[in-house]
């Protein structure tokens, strides 16, 4: 049997819009063992989260996924919502990035919380109510014995962020998937949530998806780094490979394009050049090439794959394998 927790291959997303087939993951595998932190970088629109909602079966009606997703030995690509309900939001969560389209703003947060202990947990109403109020207590929401009993409007655009977290260590989850999860809250408050994860990483032996474009978050936190371009997986590594000896251009670019103390004298901050290529007419051959210092004739006409640059670390860049 495998000892990974979730394990994708050959995973790809379409979409189907008026102007055409969309193709916003291409062909991405990857695994993640217990007590794993997972980072995925890159910019808007690299694919980060439709990889994520393809695995957990949120794609919109429009959206169709192929490849394969094994929930420890399990298929559950495309499985009916029934019995994926049984895995989704109990063994495996997600977090996602935009608090006030993900809580229903007609219950209180009270009723939002309990229902899932109840439904899953068989938990009374009572023991689940006590649960939840922990829980808040736990993100930090100050008077959460009090705040359980109102309306998500009633919040803060960081404090809906803190709901939502809470929500999805309801079950203690063996898998959780976290979009862009500090991304509206201050760094205090971003620093607790981050040894939330952390603690729960530790005392749960949970698998944790950071998708982020924060690399102080990937540093801070992850193991292992999966960079995204186009859709496609570009570079994957260690986290301190990625840091102190990247491969690929575009990972080399984010890293340079990160705020440092040591580059404060620097009058202006480093910014990939160009913009990130439109899904529904990609560029022959490598997806970076407008954008990429190192471009040569090869990189136009064919598009490199990832390539095994030691254990555990791969690169999709020509430069690895020369001419």
């Amino acid at each position: 049997m495998s000892q990974h927790i979730l394990t994708v291959d050959n995973l790809t997303t379409r979409f189907a819009t008026p102007d055409g087939e969309v193709e916003a993951v291409n062909a991405v595998s990857f695994h993640i063992d217990p007590g794993e932190t997972l980072g995925v970088v890159g910019e808007s629109g690299s694919g980060k989260t439709q990889i994520f909602m393809s695995v957990m079966g949120l794609l919109s009606k429009n959206g169709k996924a192929s490849g394969s997703v094994r929930y420890k030995d399990a298929e559950i690509l495309n499985l009916a919502p029934a019995k994926l309900n049984k895995i989704r939001g109990v063994t495996m969560s997600m977090i996602f990035q935009d608090p006030m389209t993900s809580l229903n703003p007609f219950l209180k947060i009270s009723k939002q919380m309990t229902e899932v202990l109840v439904e899953h947990r068989g938990y009374s109403e009572e023991k689940a109510l006590k649960h939840a109020v922990n829980m808040l207590d736990r993100v930090g929401i100050p008077g959460a014995a009090q705040r359980v009993h109102m309306y998500p409007h009633e919040f803060s655009g960081g404090m809906r962020q803190r709901v939502m977290i809470a929500m999805a260590l309801l079950c203690d989850p063996e898998v959780l998937i976290a979009d862009e999860p500090t991304t509206a809250l201050d760094v205090t408050v971003q620093a607790q949530i981050l040894d939330l994860l952390r603690d729960l990483k530790k005392d749960f032996n949970t698998a944790i998806v950071m998708i982020t474009h924060d690399l102080g978050v990937v540093a801070g936190l992850c193991d292992r780094v999966m960079v995204m371009y186009g859709g496609r997986v570009v570079e994957t590594g260690n986290v301190r490979d990625i840091f102190y000896d990247s491969h690929h251009p575009y990972t080399e670019g984010l890293l340079k394009s990160m705020p440092r103390i040591d580059r404060a004298h620097e009058q202006k901050m480093y910014a990939i050049p160009g913009q990130p290529p439109n899904l529904q007419n990609l560029p022959s051959g490598c997806a970076y090439q407008e954008r990429c210092d190192y471009v040569q004739n090869r990189c136009t006409q064919s598009r490199p794959v990832l390539y095994d640059i030691a254990q555990g670390r791969a690169s999709a860049c020509f430069r690895e394998v020369g001419e």
